[in-house]
């Protein structure tokens, strides 16, 4: 039998992501209705985890320089933060449209001007980054991601399962044929004529199609989150079949491709510096563009982190779906543990705000952003401590991170949409 090892490298890309802000302040621990619930908090806490795995891969030590429960970690944190932060916006932009029942009538008209708002938004504020720190921002991401979502809103829990699946098991094939018809020529000519590209070296066949989190592929991790959201995740029989369904999408998928691609099929795509869409990631990490090397059709049977395929989309959505389901246990169960770890939780609710900022930080202590050779765990575990406590301190004042507070205000005009 196969025995898996965290494969090595000695270098990674970093793994950008950024969770969405939850509907409204409270919604760490009250529903529409106000009544109390532990279920949101759980919410709030895969997000945090899901901040501290970026925080990982982002400032500390590379796969290459950790050993034992570290090197696990790092790999962990590896692919799997970004999928979980893709796989919460779709569970919070469910908050915004009715999370149990979709809001109708004047109501849907106004959450999906919120939600269009904040796409452009997110639009806006990842090409601003992405002119700094290039093209594995995900904000600019999020922007089409939620652009895209905007005709599911609607649909149930099933209907939004089935597109997921659907998704995962057609778009990596998809992508794999339309990057190798892309010519060098085609996508020149397109960027000449992308304004996007002109400003911040990200696109939009980036966004899109060739992008370190092409749309084509990530969607189905925004449309599972919106799927779970549809779920009572409080109740305890809910809880069960996630568990069972995660676990299940995690083995088989992992497992599968093990027994078809061999002893590496769960190598990271990051390690090699390529993106989700099998792209070599630019030196720079200033640089926003992306060299397509010849990829070979049996990299599709692969499961690694950001490799795109089918069996890594299955596989990091069951490990989502284990991370939300064990936290929402955890918050539901313990009590006790849920208060001990309200400034961890803190920093869920402003998530957007602790991505902003780590980039802020790292600038401003002089960090190493992009090209890590970072070989301790103090520095991230640093920030995480900062982060922390930040979170902490500020919601002792405001309802609502900094930026999250922003990114509500700028919603505001959706009231006048009739």
């Amino acid at each position: 039998m196969t025995q898996i090892q965290p494969p090595q490298a000695t270098s990674a890309p970093r793994e950008n992501a950024s969770p969405v802000p939850a509907a409204s302040p409270d919604s760490a621990g009250k529903t529409s209705g106000g009544s109390s619930t532990g279920r949101l908090v759980g919410v709030d806490l895969a997000r945090a985890l899901a901040v501290f795995g970026m925080y990982i891969v982002h400032i500390g030590p590379v796969l290459s320089s950790t050993h034992g429960v570290g090197t696990w970690a790092r790999y962990l944190a590896d692919g799997h933060s970004s999928v979980l932060f893709a796989t919460l916006a779709g569970f919070s932009l469910m908050l915004i449209a009715g999370r149990r029942e979709p809001k109708t009538g004047l109501a849907g008209r106004q959450a999906k001007a919120r939600i269009a708002i904040r796409a452009v938004v997110l639009l806006a504020l990842g090409t601003v980054l992405a002119m700094e720190y290039g093209g594995v921002i995900i904000l600019g991401f999020y922007g089409v991601y939620f652009l895209l979502a905007l005709p599911l809103l609607r649909l149930s829990a099933k209907a939004l399962a089935v597109t997921a699946a659907g998704l995962a098991l057609v778009t990596p094939q998809l992508a794999f044929v339309l990057n190798s018809q892309l010519s060098e020529s085609v996508q020149r000519t397109v960027d000449a004529y992308d304004p996007l590209k002109k400003i911040s070296e990200v696109g939009v066949l980036d966004l899109l199609l060739t992008g370190f989190y092409p749309t084509i592929t990530w969607m189905s991790f925004v449309v599972a989150g919106m799927a779970l959201a549809r779920l009572d995740l409080s109740a305890v029989s809910v809880q069960r079949r996630l568990a069972v369904l995660g676990a299940a999408l995690t083995v088989g998928a992992y497992g599968l491709s093990l027994l078809l691609a061999g002893p590496n099929a769960l190598r990271s795509m990051a390690e090699d510096g390529k993106s989700s869409a099998g792209f070599e990631k630019a030196s720079s990490f200033g640089s926003g563009s992306f060299e397509a090397p010849q990829r070979a059709a049996s990299e599709l049977l692969s499961a690694g982190p950001h490799s795109g395929t089918t069996f890594d989309i299955i596989g990091s959505v069951g490990v989502a779906i284990l991370v939300i389901v064990g936290a929402t246990v955890l918050m539901d169960r313990l009590p006790r543990l849920r208060s001990l770890a309200k400034p961890v939780i803190a920093v869920g609710t402003m998530s957007l705000t602790a991505y902003v900022g780590h980039f802020l930080a790292q600038s401003m202590l002089g960090v190493s952003v992009g090209e890590s050779t970072q070989t301790s765990w103090i520095p991230v575990l640093t920030f995480i401590l900062g982060a922390v406590v930040f979170a902490a301190v500020w919601s002792r004042f405001f309802r609502r991170g900094p930026l999250e507070a922003l990114l509500n205000a700028a919603t505001k005009p959706a009231k006048y949409v009739r």
